[in-house]
Order: structure tokens, then sequence, then C-alpha cells
């Protein structure tokens, strides 16, 4: 019975010799490329998560929420969070602002300039866009201009650019 209980020859792997040197130079290639760059795709591919949202559901602040996801990218996820808790926001601001709380975001979702936000730039090859000519802009500015002279003269004010006397009730 003794004899039984003694260990027998024990071998650290299944494989031996080439096999051996073949499978751990497909574990070395596996851990040091091919799961890092998994790893990295993964967590890539969940942090540009709340701006997929924000683009499907037409948010209008989508370039701020892109900018916060690449922003917490820098900072280590911290602000990640809020990226998603704003994209799924409704803008109540924006809706008291501009009548909507969603926003057509085209193709690529580009960043907005001012103008393009306040829907006064002039896009050529939208159909659905307003023409506007300089001269039309030009004309426009010149009549606010006007009413601006005529609203400052009921107060009392002296200048349409500068400071003046207003008047007290």
């Amino acid at each position: 019975m003794l004899l039984l209980a003694l260990p027998g020859v024990a071998h650290a792997s299944l494989l031996s010799g080439d096999a051996l040197d073949t499978a751990a130079n497909i574990v070395a290639w596996l851990a040091l490329i091919i799961v890092p760059v998994a790893l990295i795709t993964a967590f890539w591919m969940v942090h540009i998560l709340p701006e997929k949202i924000a683009e499907k559901r037409r948010h209008p602040q989508l370039a701020a929420i892109k900018t916060l996801c690449l922003l917490s990218l820098a900072f280590g996820g911290l602000l990640w969070p809020l990226a998603w808790l704003w994209a799924y926001t409704k803008p109540v601001l924006h809706k008291m602002a501009y009548g909507t709380d969603q926003e057509d975001h085209g193709h690529g979702g580009d960043a907005l300039t001012p103008l393009h936000d306040a829907r006064t730039e002039v896009a050529a090859e939208d159909p659905a866009a307003p023409v506007s000519t300089r001269a039309e802009l030009q004309q426009q500015v010149e009549a606010l201009t006007r009413r601006l002279a005529e609203l400052e003269a009921r107060l009392g004010t002296s200048s349409p650019t500068g400071p003046g006397p207003v008047a007290r009730e």
C-alpha cells in the first residue's frame, strides 16, 4: 500500500518539445498584441456610447457631448458619466430658445459654428435652406439699425452706438 501512495512521474505541461514552444509563442502573441488591441477597441466603443446615443436622439448639443467624451479620455473616464447623463437629458432651455429639443445633424454631426447654430448661415447645397444674398442681409441690418434708433429715441438716448441719458419715469 505504501508503494501506491508514492507519486509517479509528474509533468508540468501536456505539450513537450517544439509543440510547447509553438503554444508559448501563440500565447505570447495573444497577450502582447491581440488582447491589448481588443481591450482598447472595447474601451473606445464604450467611451463613445454617449455621443452615439445623443446622435440617435437628435440631441441639439451633440458637438458638446462629443467634446466631453474626448475630454473624458484625457481625464481617465471621470467625465464619461456626465456625458452619458447629458446625452439622455431633454434640452429644455434649447427648446425655449429655438422651439425644438431636437436637431438634424446631417451626415457627420460636425461641430456647429455660432452662425450655423443660429440658422443664419447660407447653405448652398441645402435646397430647403432660405436663399439670402449679401444685399438682403445688409437690408435687414439697416432695417434693424433704423428700428434700434427709433427705440432709442423713444427712450431718450442720444446715440445708437454709445450710452446716453436714459429717461427714467
